[in-house]
């Protein structure tokens, strides 16, 4: 006889920087593919893990929220540490919870925070490496702050977007747009109800050019107003992306 299907979410913290992303992929290591077979160990049956959203080759998590359907009879409280014990290092169960058997951790995501960090002392940081972008030249973030905020609101942000994959509508609302300094550490952080392929590396990439003095403040608002993606700047490297939180 059947146990009652349970539904669970679990929060992940992982190291993107030896995954080739969140998607199973036909050849090579992946979060969801590793965290299904770890499952798979603890419940008999390999599950389908429905992630928030799909990070990139090299790009970290803090919260990534994941769903998955089990019959399992382990309380939820023993979850995390049972799936951890057949985790690699480089990625953890945070926190699981059952939830409403409805839920589904990509669907009824409201708000996304992704933080992007900066390095630009002028000697590369052996220990930020995998973490950071290391740019040589030191960036004005006071003129990146202020370029931010024009992103700041429902916009189309197709100057934004790698055109892959094609989406419906490249219309998104940022809610919270931040960029600080801490030393030789800079964070952009973008708040979302969604976000376009590469989106937030390229207004990453975009500000440092602002930054950097190559394009004065004015110059985003000029970018945004085009919706093509030849004007804006670089996609940033993956490596400075985390995934810090995932809102319901």
């Amino acid at each position: 006889m059947n146990r009652p299907m349970r539904n669970f979410k679990l929060t992940l913290r992982y190291d993107g920087t030896d995954f080739l992303g969140w998607q199973v992929q036909p050849d090579g290591r992946t979060v969801q593919e590793t965290l299904e077979l770890a499952i798979a160990k603890v419940t008999g049956v390999r599950p389908y893990a429905n992630a928030s959203g799909r990070t990139d080759a090299g790009v970290h998590a803090l919260g990534q929220v994941v769903n998955f359907l089990s019959e399992t009879h382990l309380p939820t409280e023993k979850l995390p540490r049972a799936i951890n014990a057949n985790l690699p290092e480089d990625l953890v169960v945070i926190e699981a919870e059952e939830v409403d058997p409805a839920f589904d951790a990509n669907r009824h995501a409201v708000r996304k925070l992704y933080r992007y960090v900066i390095h630009d002392g002028p000697l590369a940081d052996p220990f930020s490496r995998r973490y950071a972008y290391h740019f040589k030249q030191r960036l004005v973030v006071e003129a990146m702050d202020r370029a931010a905020m024009v992103l700041v609101g429902t916009h189309d942000f197709h100057s934004f977007e790698t055109e892959w994959p094609n989406r419906k509508t490249s219309v998104r609302t940022i809610t919270r747009l931040d960029v600080t300094r801490t030393d030789e550490s800079i964070r952009i952080e973008v708040e979302a109800d969604g976000f376009l392929y590469n989106m937030v590396r390229a207004i990453a990439g975009t500000l440092i050019n602002v930054g950097r003095g190559y394009w004065t403040e004015d110059k985003m608002a000029e970018i945004l107003k085009a919706e093509d993606r030849r004007l804006a700047g670089p996609t940033a490297p993956a490596c400075g992306l985390f995934l810090v939180r995932v809102t319901y």
